[in-house]
């Protein structure tokens, strides 16, 4: 049986994890609205896109961090294909800094791109999913939003936890009143993309917590079965669910 096509909106799919997510649901023949604000980098996703499948996927000018940048994604959508079924909020950025060394510019910046950029999105997705009774937002929060192991990703760890939180209290909001909406939370771990050569401050390698790392490519690949099979909630590796049990029984004494 084949994947019923679906128009599905991306954040931050210029690079990194949203360019590979939309390479590959372009393959499977969705419709994709494409938003960030690296224009050329976005309509060559685009063109790769459209060349591995997708009959249509266009790409919008978006600053995440302004609502109206993000209403006119959503627009774009409506325009083009008269609705979307699948919104993903993936837009987002590190930084190196420790608890200390933190500058409100610092805590301000990790809040507006992680935080209120996919509160922008929520906002700007649900009310059409509950007007049509059906669709499925999926948030991309990270392994450190649950174990913030690295102490020098402090303020984005902390707004990853934000947005999880966020995510959960929007599931438990729909879940009686529209049940067709599905609210989906991602959580990668160390992925190798670009994505800690721009962090805020002076790039430094991850820490694993002797995770593997995974490639864009296969993180994509659990966005495709998201999209087919909603899920409350997923981490891209395996292992990085062992590592948050393993994370809370040492805090709680292996309770």
């Amino acid at each position: 049986m084949g994947v019923t096509s679906k128009v599905i909106v991306i954040t931050g799919a210029s690079g990194g994890i949203g360019a590979a997510v939309a390479r590959r649901l372009g393959a499977d023949g969705h419709r994709l609205v494409l938003g960030a604000r690296r224009v050329a980098e976005l309509e060559r996703v685009a063109a790769e896109a459209r060349s591995r499948g997708a009959p249509d996927a266009r790409a919008v000018a978006t600053d995440v961090t302004r609502r109206d940048d993000v209403l006119r994604l959503r627009d774009a959508a409506l325009d083009a294909f008269g609705g979307f079924d699948v919104w993903i909020n993936n837009a987002g950025r590190g930084i190196t800094r420790l608890v200390l060394d933190l500058t409100d510019a610092d805590v301000d910046d990790m809040i507006a791109v992680n935080v209120k950029s996919a509160l922008y999105g929520m906002q700007a997705a649900v009310p059409h999913f509950v007007e049509r009774g059906a669709g499925h937002l999926i948030n991309v929060s990270s392994t450190l939003g649950r174990v913030p192991i690295s102490p020098f990703r402090s303020a984005y760890s902390a707004a990853k936890a934000a947005l999880a939180s966020l995510t959960t209290s929007l599931r438990l909001d729909l879940a009686e009143r529209h049940p067709g909406v599905h609210v989906s939370l991602v959580l990668p771990g160390v992925v190798t993309t670009d994505f800690a050569q721009n962090v805020r401050g002076t790039p430094i390698a991850p820490v694993t917590g002797g995770v593997r790392a995974q490639t864009a490519e296969e993180v994509a690949e659990v966005f495709a079965d998201l999209v087919a099979h909603p899920a409350a909630e997923r981490y891209t590796n395996p292992r990085s669910v062992e590592a948050a049990r393993e994370y809370y029984a040492q805090l709680y004494g292996g309770e």
